[in-house]
């Protein structure tokens, strides 16, 4: 009977201790499978810590790593070290627990670690699993299969290191070696982000920068507009009134002369001449008032303008009442919409309108004249006609000859207006008005793309 009650009690023990066999030998592996159980269970938990530290920089996850293998070794020391070359950015490049102390400094690590250390730098694909009856062990910290690492420890006394512990180790080594790699990216992603945001406020410091001197730029621009515009108009009154100071002045007072000497001969002569003499009175007078408003004219001419200066049509308004003292009557009409132009050829255009408009009051001894400014698609075109006696044909040849030889100055203004016209890419044609004196037609391409220094008229 007792066979068969020790067959029986077998397989309830087998149940109840995870063993095949009752014998005494079995229990103590029964222990040391279950401490071992224990340890590893400790382990992942400590895994589970170190994974969770990630996010607060390389140092707090290596050091937990470094403690956690310890623990579960119950090492007398332990080494976790990235080889040279690997993981360039991370930091620490190694960590050294001894005695529940953390080394980073080299001068510190024991003889006996060195060579671990060495090793684990230089050769880490060596650190695989060794005899175990050194008394070390090592595992490698890989990453994407490539050997970045390792980890070097001693166990404590009585610690028997299975296969377990070493794949614990392995993990642990490389869970650091994903730790420090992100870290390193998250640290440069940071880094680079920090870089992207200083760049985009020195580029958004730079285009408030640029908005503001652009702003002063074309503040300038308008400034120098307007004094070019207001040079333009001044140079031709001043002009005007040196012709008229020279030239129409002079005649009117030699006809002033003129008419006294005949007077007093006429006078002298006495009967019918002498009544003639007294009628020449009143010319007398009337030669002084002309000589009077041709002073009030120069002086008002050479009065530098006071007006705030415009866009082209309205200084062309303005260009037109120069002429009130010649008594001509000139009318402005523009047509199409108006496109800005370069000062230096808006300066030219009323350069060339002012002398048009002279040589018809002076030259055409006319009454009337239009000037005509047209924006046409890609052309700008600019005619001044009047009603005097020019004849075109005439000026078209002192033209050609003016520009062939020197005249002293005459017909010098009709070969200055062709060479502005020709500055800034068009021409200048003479041909007879419908109001029946001289068209002068100026045609421009827009946009004006050369732009010369214009010549002096007189």
């Amino acid at each position: 009977m007792s066979t068969p009650e020790r067959t029986n009690r077998t397989p309830d023990l087998g149940v109840l201790t995870g063993l095949r066999s009752g014998k005494r030998s079995f229990y103590p592996a029964y222990v040391r499978s279950t401490e071992r159980l224990e340890r590893t269970v400790e382990a992942l938990d400590g895994i589970s810590r170190a994974l969770v530290r990630t996010a607060e920089g390389p140092r707090a996850l290596v050091e937990t790593v470094v403690r956690t293998a310890a623990e579960h070794l119950r090492a007398r020391w332990l080494l976790l070290a990235v080889a040279d070359g690997a993981l360039r950015a991370a930091r620490p490049r190694f960590l050294l627990y001894a005695d529940d102390v953390l080394i980073d400094d080299e001068t510190r690590i024991p003889v006996d670690v060195r060579e671990h250390l060495e090793l684990l730098r230089t050769r880490p694909w060596e650190a695989q699993e060794p005899d175990r009856g050194r008394g070390w062990v090592r595992a490698p910290m890989t990453l994407d299969d490539e050997p970045v690492g390792g980890i070097a420890a001693e166990p404590g006394a009585g610690v028997e290191v299975a296969d377990t512990d070493l794949a614990i180790l392995r993990v642990l080594a490389n869970q650091a070696a994903v730790a420090l790699h992100h870290t390193f990216l998250f640290h440069a992603a940071t880094t680079l982000r920090g870089r992207a945001e200083e760049l985009s406020e020195a580029a958004e410091r730079q285009a408030r920068d640029l908005a503001a001197r652009s702003a002063e730029l074309a503040e300038t621009q308008a400034r120098l507009l307007d004094a070019m515009q207001r040079q333009a108009l001044d140079d031709e009154r001043r002009r005007i009134a040196r012709e008229l100071h020279d030239s129409v002045s002079q005649y009117v007072l030699s006809a002033g002369m003129t008419v006294e000497v005949c007077r007093a001969e006429l006078a002298g002569l006495g009967g019918q001449a002498a009544e003639i003499a007294g009628r020449l009175a009143g010319a007398k007078d009337l030669n002084r008032q002309a000589v009077e408003r041709l002073r009030a004219a120069i002086y008002a001419l050479h009065h530098t303008s006071q007006e705030p200066a415009g866009p082209l049509p309205v200084m062309l308004q303005r260009l037109s009442t120069v002429h009130l003292p010649t008594e001509l009557d000139v009318r402005v009409r523009v047509a199409g919409s108006p496109s800005p132009l370069p000062p230096e050829a808006e300066q030219s255009i009323l350069r060339m309108t002012g002398e048009a408009l002279f040589n018809s009051a002076t030259h055409g001894k006319a009454g009337r004249a239009l000037v005509r400014l047209r924006y046409l698609p890609g052309m700008l075109v600019l005619t001044v006609s009047d009603d005097g006696g020019g004849d075109p044909a005439q000026l078209r040849r002192a033209l050609r000859v003016s520009r062939a030889t020197d005249l002293a100055g005459r017909h010098r203004g009709l070969a200055n207006m062709v060479a502005r016209a020709e500055e800034l890419g068009g021409r200048l044609s003479i041909r007879r008005s419908a109001m029946g004196g001289v068209l002068l037609r100026v045609d421009v391409p827009l946009p004006v793309t050369r732009v010369g220094e214009a010549t002096d008229d007189h």
